[in-house]
């Protein structure tokens, strides 16, 4: 319970310190409707209360039966979302939101055992979707990358 606890705090400790070094960002220009500074600030503040909650809990958290292990094929799979991840960063200016999406969301959906059918017609779906929605609806342009050939 001591380590949770641990844990937490320097996690916390953490998440104080990039918010002090997020506080001061100011963007040239501003495409976004709350500013580029709101999103890490409010991140961090959401991770900042449930890591608070996490180092004075009355109760350790413990592991139920009906809980996974964290055995070897569990760190494969999280080994696995951490580099799909770092992926989809690494590509998302060059290839574009959907492509770079698309790129990601199949292997992800398939990780967790999703048909090969139902994975590419759900994440295809998705990202188009998606990309209409930031860039239509919430007036928040994302790259479309090697797709801009498609734009007007």
């Amino acid at each position: 319970m001591i380590l949770q606890r641990l844990f937490a705090v320097v996690l916390l400790a953490l998440c104080a310190i990039l918010a002090v070094m997020a506080w001061p960002y100011q963007a040239a220009f501003s495409y976004e409707p709350v500013g580029p500074r709101a999103y890490p600030l409010l991140m961090l503040g959401l991770m900042s209360l449930g890591l608070l909650y996490l180092a004075i809990r009355p109760t350790p958290i413990v592991r139920k039966d009906d809980e996974p292990e964290l055995d070897r094929q569990t760190l494969i799979k999280i080994t696995c979302c951490v580099g799909l991840l770092v992926l989809f960063a690494a590509t998302f200016e060059v290839l574009g939101f959907i492509l770079s999406a698309i790129l990601v969301g199949i292997p992800m959906a398939r990780l967790y055992g999703g048909r090969w059918l139902h994975s590419t017609l759900v994440v295809v779906g998705m990202s188009v979707f998606l990309y209409w929605l930031f860039d239509r609806v919430m007036d928040v342009p994302l790259p479309l990358g090697l797709l801009s050939v498609l734009e007007n």
